[in-house]
């Protein structure tokens, strides 16, 4: 009797360990990933202010947000920011921090609008319902350039000074990588490549060609 239930006890741990490390496997491979990518030219130099986005196979489920202000001033009549990622269907708010006026304008493909002259502390707003790069403009003055990059994904970000830019929860599995810059050579500004997202910290480089 003893050694029957011996044995039933052994199976059933041997069987618990079994069920324990299949799950822990399992949850390996679908834990997100906190994915660090370098963008760097031709020289070998880092590309400040290239917008880099992750498509992951798997879909995420919820809305996609960002954590910063989905507002494009205008200051010492420049585009503060200069490049700003919002995710499709955002309204962006422009306000009017100079001291002079402003008339806002984009020709792009994915947003073609004119927002007429409007003074100091005044906010204009616009919404962005397509995917892609719009480049925009000031009416009154030329030198003002400014890009709005319209996304579908949550994985998104801008890289700093050194070329980097840090994506966090990626789902493991193959992926594809954008590079976008107002600079870079190719259709729409824009260089793709595919990635294997391990599920754990990695780094990838990814070299561009600018104009």
């Amino acid at each position: 009797m003893q050694r029957a239930v011996l044995s039933l006890l052994t199976a059933f741990l041997a069987c618990a360990t079994l069920i324990w490390g299949s799950a822990a496997v399992v949850v390996e491979a679908a834990a997100p990933a906190s994915l660090r990518v370098q963008v760097v030219g031709g020289d070998g130099l880092p590309v400040r202010d290239a917008v880099v986005e992750v498509h992951a196979a798997k879909a995420v489920a919820g809305p996609v947000r960002f954590p910063w202000k989905m507002g494009m001033g205008q200051k010492n009549q420049q585009f503060v920011p200069g490049t700003l990622i919002v995710a499709k269907g955002s309204t962006v708010a422009f306000p009017n921090l100079d001291t002079v006026r402003h008339s806002i304008y984009s020709f792009s493909k994915p947003a073609r609008f004119t927002i007429e002259l409007y003074g100091r502390d005044q906010t204009r707003t616009h919404s962005f319902p397509i995917v892609g790069s719009v480049k925009l403009g000031c009416n009154i003055h030329d030198q003002m350039r400014g890009y709005i990059r319209v996304t579908d994904t949550p994985f998104a970000g801008k890289t700093d000074h050194n070329g980097y830019v840090t994506l966090t929860g990626v789902p493991a599995g193959a992926a594809k990588v954008t590079v976008w810059h107002p600079q870079l050579r190719g259709m729409e500004n824009e260089s793709t490549s595919a990635l294997n997202v391990t599920g754990a910290a990695q780094t990838h480089k990814l070299k561009v060609a600018l104009r």
